[in-house]
């Protein structure tokens, strides 16, 4: 998943507010921050078509779909279904990306390094104490 909006957080409580498909996708772009109208925009898209993926009408193609959670920063309709479908949204986790791996390694080497550094320190301060 390509999360290019800034992030925006969706609470499970809201999701469960939501009755329909079109409820959280229309929660997906008032989390983000968004009027309808700029999401149309952005997905080049008819205000029709917009009415009728919130109606459910009219059902919502995958990379259509996908655009529109990236644009708002948020997987809302994505996790509503789930939801709906009665998985649990508090055990799901997402994949860590190569670039989330290696900013975890270097955190974790760089923890590391401190600590070794810390322990030398004393070292060498207990040594200058005991000459």
């Amino acid at each position: 998943m390509n999360q290019l909006g800034f992030p925006s957080a969706v609470s499970a409580q809201e999701l469960a507010r939501e009755k329909t498909l079109g409820g959280a996708i229309g929660l997906c772009i008032k989390a983000a921050g968004y009027e309808p109208k700029e999401a149309i925009d952005k997905l080049k898209m008819d205000k029709a078509q917009w009415s009728r993926w919130e109606s459910g009408t009219e059902g919502v193609i995958w990379p259509k779909f996908e655009a529109l959670m990236d644009f708002c920063g948020n997987d809302a309709p994505l996790l509503w279904m789930l939801a709906a479908r009665g998985y649990d949204l508090s055990s799901l986790r997402r994949q860590e990306t190569e670039t989330e791996r290696k900013l975890r390694e270097a955190t974790e080497e760089l923890q590391q390094l401190k600590a070794e550094r810390e322990v030398e320190r004393r070292l060498f301060r207990d040594l200058r104490l005991a000459a």
